[in-house]
């Protein structure tokens, strides 16, 4: 998930060089709703590790 989002935001980075306004703008649209995902589900596996504790 985070690929992906690395991945809209360096076409994001390219289109915003080359002058393709619109482009870029939805691909950095597209990288920041990506990368919010990615840290909810990182965020979230994280409480359910510290929640599992050290069971033997």
């Amino acid at each position: 998930m985070l690929s992906w989002s690395l991945t809209f935001f360096v076409i994001a980075i390219l289109a915003a060089i080359f002058g393709f306004g619109g482009i870029a703008g939805t691909a950095a649209g597209i990288a920041k709703v990506l990368f919010f995902v990615f840290l909810a589900l990182f965020a979230i596996s994280f409480v359910m590790k510290l929640g599992k504790g050290n069971a033997p």
